[in-house]
């Protein structure tokens, strides 16, 4: 058994028990919590495939700006006076538990029983540099500069816009 092999074993557990307790737990801050532990450990994966920028994408956006916002929305919301949704809909509990069977069924046959088609092998060698942060700059300053640069002008039109719109609204 490869480094390879071990370490995707590891991510790939963390990844699910990481989104089974994320689910699980009441407490909605530890929950956001489990969630960045999951967004790490896929990270992990992803840098074991060889996609690098994928890898590091996720944990700059997801891991960092996006829980920030969960966990501000969190906060403000203040989920705690709430009652249980489930507790008073026991049939929409059981379609929960139908389709999850139902998904995980799914994921043990195609780990165990499918076997993959053997036309990909020959376009494994062409991926693996796909995904490095090389590549795709050499082809974002390349072949794509000029939607690069429209999209950096719109950002930036945006933002100058929102600034406008909130100097207007504090004045």
């Amino acid at each position: 058994m490869t480094l390879e092999v071990i370490l995707f074993i590891l991510f790939g557990l963390i990844c699910i028990i990481s989104a089974v307790l994320m689910v699980t737990r009441p407490n909605p801050i530890i929950s956001a919590l489990f969630l960045v532990l999951n967004f790490c450990s896929l990270a992990g994966l992803y840098l074991i495939l060889n996609a690098q920028f994928i890898a590091v994408a996720q944990v700059i956006v997801y891991a960092g700006a996006i829980m920030v916002f969960f966990l501000f929305v969190i906060m403000l919301l203040n989920p705690e006076k709430e009652k249980r949704f489930l507790e008073h809909k026991p049939k929409l509990k059981i379609f929960t538990i139908v389709v999850v069977a139902l998904v995980l069924i799914q994921l043990i046959y195609m780990i165990f029983l499918a076997h993959p088609n053997d036309s990909m092998t020959n376009k494994v060698s062409e991926s693996v540099n796909a995904g490095t942060i090389e590549s795709i700059g050499r082809e974002m300053f390349t072949n794509y500069v000029l939607p690069f640069e429209a999209a950096g002008y719109l950002l930036l039109a945006a933002t100058i816009g929102a600034l406008v719109l909130a100097k207007k609204k504090f004045e």
